[in-house]
């Protein structure tokens, strides 16, 4: 079975928080990366958007209503949530075939 590709967060700003250990957080607007690659799923390249990398923070957590490390995220990337698999409550299923034909 194949395993999903796991997601960190790009963001372009940061701050510590010091009530976890002076732990750095994404603020502002965050975005899908892949640890290795020099650009986010969307396609920015890191370096020319002066995007900071936390490669501690899985991509599901940056999302505002998760709770997470998301205290201040003020907007997340559409197009990377898309890929990465986010989804709203409101979402409909994903589709699924039921009786392929053979």
């Amino acid at each position: 079975m194949r395993r999903g590709k796991q997601y960190a967060v790009a963001a372009s700003g940061q701050w510590v928080d010091e009530e976890e250990g002076r732990r750095r957080l994404p603020a502002g607007e965050t975005h899908a990366w892949e640890p290795g690659r020099n650009e986010t799923v969307c396609g920015l390249s890191l370096s020319r958007s002066q995007l900071v990398r936390f490669p501690h923070v899985n991509w599901p957590d940056a999302f505002p209503e998760s709770g997470g490390a998301a205290d201040r995220v003020r907007r997340v990337c559409r197009r990377c949530a898309s890929v990465a698999g986010h989804r709203g409550g409101e979402a409909r299923p994903r589709w699924q075939r039921v009786r392929p034909r053979p």
